[in-house]
């Protein structure tokens, strides 16, 4: 089977946005990108001996890899297919969350509510402005576009690297069926019904973009059922907060544990397509 993976020593190339940087994670490889050392990409290279370009970075939506450079605060990144090359053997893409606003929405959300429960008494006015500052959870018609921006992706990757094996991973699962029992996650049981939703609607754009292209695809949306956050195992964290350049956690995103487990997903795939 060795004989059919990637020769040791190609060129990867992986792209996304933080569910492949992986904020929070030690080391800190690039503290503008909150890019860990111990992300799923790495692991990977690091198991099949492969040469690494890891331009995966937080914030990072569908246009920042194939147009638009992204801002962080150590400077401005070019798009990252210009990462790319006729030489690149295996390309990784988990992104597209960020084009609709998911985690974010997610973490807002959560935060507002945990300020309103924990002062009751906060007047109108303000609790109007802090739900206005959350906004809504994601609709599933934003998941839409974001399997027409993965197609475009892989597309664009296959025309500047057509001997490139391209797999798309999706992202881990942040809420179990059972996500506001036993005071675990603070939503409510329509919030949490509807961010599931969202999940399952960024899950199967995956599975869309995946079909058009002829991709690869990882699901570790369905893998991770039962490791989500507020689980006995979490892959994923709550709604932690610490500070990500120096290893703290970054709410409802993967942690060390998660990022292990969706190398080896990874892994599994590339050997179960050439067995």
């Amino acid at each position: 089977m060795l004989g059919h993976m990637i020769p040791p020593g190609s060129s990867y190339v992986a792209m996304g946005s933080s569910y492949a940087a992986g904020p929070g994670i030690l080391p800190v490889e690039h503290w503008g990108a909150l890019r860990s050392g111990r992300n799923y990409p790495h692991q990977v290279a690091q198991a099949l001996s492969l040469r690494l370009t890891d331009v995966t970075c937080s914030g990072a939506t569908t246009s920042n890899i194939l147009t638009t450079p992204q801002r962080t605060l150590s400077g401005t990144l070019p798009p990252q297919i210009d990462a790319v090359t006729p030489d690149t053997r295996l390309v990784t893409i988990t992104a597209g969350g960020n084009d609709a606003g998911y985690i974010g929405a997610l973490t807002k959300i959560s935060i507002v509510n945990t300020v309103l429960r924990r002062v009751p008494s906060i007047p109108t006015q303000a609790a109007g402005r802090l739900h206005s500052w959350a906004g809504a959870v994601p609709a599933a018609g934003q998941f839409d576009a974001v399997a027409g921006s993965l197609t475009r992706v892989v597309e664009t990757v296959r025309g500047r690297a057509p001997q490139a094996r391209i797999v798309l991973v999706d992202y881990l699962s942040v809420l179990g069926p059972d996500a506001t029992g036993h005071g675990r996650l603070p939503l409510a049981e329509d919030e949490a019904r509807q961010f599931s939703d969202a999940a399952a609607s960024l899950a199967a754009a995956f599975e869309r973009a995946a079909t058009a292209t002829g991709a690869g695809l990882v699901r570790a949306s369905a893998a991770s059922a039962g490791h989500e956050a507020g689980s006995a195992d979490p892959w994923v964290t709550g709604l932690r907060f610490g500070i990500p350049f120096t290893g703290g956690p970054a709410p409802y995103h993967p942690t060390l544990a998660g990022m292990s487990a969706v190398a080896r997903l990874v892994i599994d795939h590339l050997y179960s397509a050439d067995s």
